[in-house]
């Protein structure tokens, strides 16, 4: 496709509003590519590269392999996916630390709608489709109330957090981050990005590129051959996820992280009445109808949109 240097600044944008999703649970950088118009030239571009374009490179044929797998569309379009990860990373952890109620709340919201959203997507409600979703929420419930390790993240699991969340991003309705969020990654991601810690990010940029060129394909074909079971795996997912983020908890255990501050280790969720001096329990409901009604006008808005 000939571009223009506009096309490739409104493209660039384009990105930028999918980082944007991507570092917001609930929200799917798939479904802003879907509603951007993008989405089939995104997935006929990562499908590009395989055997055969890689071939075309060993030869020595650069060109000929820049053009076949659309490269300019790819490095402008996660160039912008970069330029908005590493810029919100810093706004989302200090919101995190300062108001953590608050944007718990809204987290809240945009899972329950993107809950909806993609439930409604299945088409046949059998045994089997009940069933994966039973399945579903019980295993990300049962991930959620997990202790965690006090021993600093190992970088294999960093590796895996990546190839799996980056799968996320080409389905619309699921996000990268709330499948980081429901692995327990998802402030220890947005800390790396903040601080700009380079093994950490490189060995999840790593895990992204292999997830994006291999488990993309995998859920891709699921999707293809089953699927009612695959939404409902995932739609389980996000129910039993929904425990995580709870925006009233409280903090039985802290640990000291390694600035030497003390932070929450393990909390436990409560119920708002018993949460003690709740004086923002009307903006944390109020935001989680923001978070609801985004995804729902956001889907609205697609809905319109095709493929």
């Amino acid at each position: 496709m000939n571009r223009t240097t506009k096309d490739y600044i409104s493209v660039v944008f384009k990105g930028i509003a999918m980082g944007a999703a991507d570092v917001v649970p609930g929200v799917s950088g798939g479904t802003i590519a879907f509603i951007s118009g993008i989405y089939e030239e995104l997935l006929n571009s990562i499908k590009s590269i395989n055997i055969d374009s890689l071939k075309i490179l060993l030869k020595g044929n650069v060109k000929d392999f820049w053009v076949t797998i659309n490269g300019w569309f790819l490095v402008t379009l996660f160039g912008g996916i970069g330029v908005s990860n590493v810029s919100l990373a810093k706004i989302i952890t200090h919101l995190l630390d300062t108001y953590p109620q608050l944007v718990w709340g809204f987290f809240f919201g945009l899972i329950i709608a993107s809950i909806l959203f993609i439930g409604k997507s299945i088409k046949r409600f059998n045994f089997q489709s009940i069933a994966s979703l039973v399945i579903g929420a019980v295993v990300a419930y049962w991930i959620t109330i997990l202790e965690p390790s006090e021993l600093d993240t190992p970088l294999w699991f960093v590796f895996v957090s990546g190839a799996i969340a980056i799968c996320a991003m080409i389905l619309p309705g699921i996000s990268g981050s709330f499948i980081l969020l429901l692995m327990g990654m998802y402030k220890y991601v947005l800390d790396s990005i903040k601080d700009l810690d380079a093994l950490v990010l490189g060995v999840f940029a790593t895990g992204c590129v292999t997830g994006l060129l291999g488990f993309s394909r995998v859920l891709s074909w699921l999707l293809k051959k089953y699927n009612d079971i695959a939404l409902a795996v995932l739609t389980g997912f996000m129910i039993g996820s929904l425990n995580k983020v709870w925006p009233w908890k409280i903090t039985t255990k802290f640990r000291t992280n390694s600035h030497g501050e003390e932070v929450p280790f393990l909390q436990e969720n409560i119920s708002p009445l018993n949460y003690d001096g709740n004086s923002q329990l009307i903006m944390v409901i109020s935001l989680s109808i923001v978070g609801f009604l985004v995804i729902f006008l956001m889907e609205k808005f697609a809905s319109k949109k095709k493929i």
